[in-house]
């Protein structure tokens, strides 16, 4: 059941997950477009989340797109960044200096290169933040040095939540904390929970699919209607948990099962790649192991249990299931 509309305001909004923008002139909604939208979500009961380009909109939008309840998704180089609910960093380099603030929550987009390298400042950004989400680019490109090489950067990261839960503070970084808080699976929900109205009218499963610019990705079944027609979904049983045989029995409930990198990389929407499940585990096993030692400064968590497992990647144990 839809629960959430995600409305670009440009052809050039921030992606704010596994896929970069590939378009690189601004082209706003309309007016009328965005006042549609906004009915159309205020009639669905849709929570509503605008997502920002680098630059400022017209005055003339500003009215329109506070008539409604709503969240703002900017990129950091928005230069009316502070009144954003959720902040994008496209480059590392734009957390240097940043001036955080308690409540906002912050997404840093980042391939794999630069994530190794710049693991202290992702360390030291932990303590400045009350919930930090950390996007990697490509990781469909991971191979095993570099699983290997993120074990280290993920042991890293866990030694420091823990002693600043030890210090009473509870920061979150989505790859090690979300999981300890979760008993069910909580995924990206493009086309099931939430959908995504585009610059040009339409509907999408989700921004990538409009964003991304590939014939190979994009096709008639990524668009899901209009705002005249309204939502329609193809073949929408595929992005529900029970049409995914592998995930639906896995318990990397954080994984954000990305419906665009699926499509990319195994050409179906409900299958995850191998690099995209063994990083996700790569994730559970030092949650799991987090959540043991914050245990020993306090009670935490007192009902949650993540059991132990001697796999990476569900496939290799389906025939158990």
């Amino acid at each position: 059941m839809l629960q959430y509309l995600m409305i670009l305001l440009d052809d050039t909004s921030t992606s704010y997950c596994h896929y970069n923008n590939k378009k690189s002139e601004s082209k706003l909604i309309s007016i009328e477009d965005l006042k549609a939208g906004i009915f159309f979500g205020m009639t669905e009961n849709l929570m509503i989340q605008y997502v920002y380009p680098s630059h400022a909109l017209p005055a003339e939008y500003e009215d329109v797109l506070e008539s409604i309840d709503h969240s703002k998704i900017m990129p950091a180089d928005n230069p009316n960044v502070d009144e954003a609910d959720v902040v994008v960093f496209n480059d590392w380099k734009q957390m240097e200096g940043f001036s955080y603030s308690e409540g906002v929550s912050y997404v840093l987009r980042i391939n794999k290169s630069d994530l190794f390298e710049q693991k202290v400042l992702i360390a030291d950004t932990i303590e400045k933040t009350t919930k930090l989400n950390v996007v990697i680019t490509d990781v469909e490109s991971f191979c095993d040095e570099d699983f290997d090489t993120y074990k280290g950067v993920l042991q890293l990261w866990s030694e420091k939540l823990e002693k600043l839960y030890a210090e009473g503070k509870s920061p979150l970084l989505n790859l090690l904390t979300d999981r300890m808080q979760l008993e069910e699976m909580n995924n990206c929900g493009a086309g099931e929970s939430n959908i995504t109205l585009a610059p040009d009218g339409k509907f999408y499963v989700c921004p990538a699919f409009y964003q991304t610019n590939s014939d190979t990705i994009i096709s008639p079944a990524f668009k899901a209607g209009s705002l005249e027609e309204g939502v329609h979904v193809k073949s929408s049983q595929l992005y529900k948990l029970d049409h995914a045989p592998l995930c639906r029995k896995c318990d990397a409930f954080h994984c954000r099962r990305c419906v665009w990198l699926n499509r990319k990389t195994t050409l179906e929407v409900n299958t995850p790649s191998h690099e995209q499940c063994v990083v996700a585990h790569l994730e559970r096993n030092p949650s799991r192991q987090l959540l043991e030692n914050i245990r020993k400064h306090g009670q935490f968590l007192t009902q949650q249990e993540i059991k132990e497992i001697d796999y990476l990647d569900p496939f290799d144990v389906k025939e158990e299931w």
